[in-house]
C-alpha cells in the first residue's frame, strides 16, 4: 500500500521473524512484505517486492551468509536500506557488514525497541555500527587491527600463509609479519593457540 515502509525479514529463527513481524505490523506505517529463513532467497524477494528495508541475519538457513547477500543486494539495489543482525559475539561481523554495504549492525541481545529505533534512524539516513568489541586477551586489551582480524579469521579457516596472501593480495612475508605482531600483542606462543582461543570463545566463526 502507498506510503507504507516495506520491510523484509531474513532470519532462520521463526521466533525472531515473528517478533520483528509483530512489532512492525502493529505500527501503522510499516508493512512486512516477506519473512524468510534463508538469505539465498533475499534477492528474489527484493526483485519482487522492492522492500525499503531489509533485516538480514548473518548466519541463515542452508549456511547462506547474510554478509554475502547484503553485498549482492547492495550492488543491485543501492537504495534499499539493510540492517545486519546477529546473535553471536563474533567480532568480525560488524566491520564486514559495513564493508558489504550495510547501513547498520545490531546484536540480537538488544531490545526489540532498539531494533525499531535503529530502523527509524536508518530510514532517516543514519548509519549505525557498534563500538568494536574488545577481546579479553592474556596480555591485557591490545586491540587487533582490522587487517590482523582478517588474517586471523583466515587462519581459523585453516588457510596457509600462501593462501592467505593470495586471498588478501599481500606477500607471505607480510602475512608472517602480521602473525608475529598478533602473538606479540596477545601473548600466545603459536598462532594456532590464538586461533583456538578465538574460536572456542565464539569471537570468530570460521563457517560464516
Amino acid at each position: 500500500s502507498e506510503g507504507m515502509t516495506k520491510i523484509l525479514i531474513v532470519d532462520d529463527l521463526t521466533s525472531m521473524r515473528d517478533a520483528l513481524k509483530n512489532m512492525f505490523s502493529d505500527a501503522s506505517c510499516y508493512e512486512v512484505v516477506g519473512e524468510i529463513p534463508s538469505a539465498d532467497m533475499a534477492l528474489d524477494y527484493c526483485d519482487k517486492f522492492h522492500p525499503d528495508l531489509v533485516f538480514m541475519d548473518v548466519c541463515t538457513e542452508g549456511n547462506a551468509s547474510g554478509l554475502v547477500y547484503t553485498k549482492n543486494i547492495r550492488e543491485k539495489y543501492p537504495e534499499i536500506k539493510i540492517i545486519v543482525m546477529t546473535a553471536f559475539d563474533e567480532i568480525s561481523y560488524a566491520p564486514r557488514a559495513k564493508e558489504a554495504g550495510a547501513n547498520a549492525f545490531i546484536y540480537k541481545s538488544n531490545s526489540l525497541d532498539y531494533f525499531k529505533e535503529t530502523a527509524e534512524r536508518v530510514l532517516a539516513g543514519e548509519s549505525i555500527f557498534p563500538e568494536t568489541k574488545m577481546i579479553p586477551l592474556p596480555q591485557g586489551e591490545a586491540p587487533l587491527t582490522d587487517r590482523e582480524l582478517e588474517i586471523l579469521r583466515l587462519v581459523c579457516k585453516r588457510m596457509s600463509n600462501k593462501e592467505i596472501g593470495e586471498e588478501l593480495f599481500i606477500s607471505e612475508r607480510t602475512v608472517k609479519f602480521h602473525k608475529e605482531n598478533m602473538l606479540a600483542k596477545t601473548g600466545f606462543p603459536k598462532i594456532v593457540d590464538l586461533a583456538f582461543y578465538m574460536i572456542s570463545n565464539g569471537w570468530i566463526n570460521p563457517l560464516y
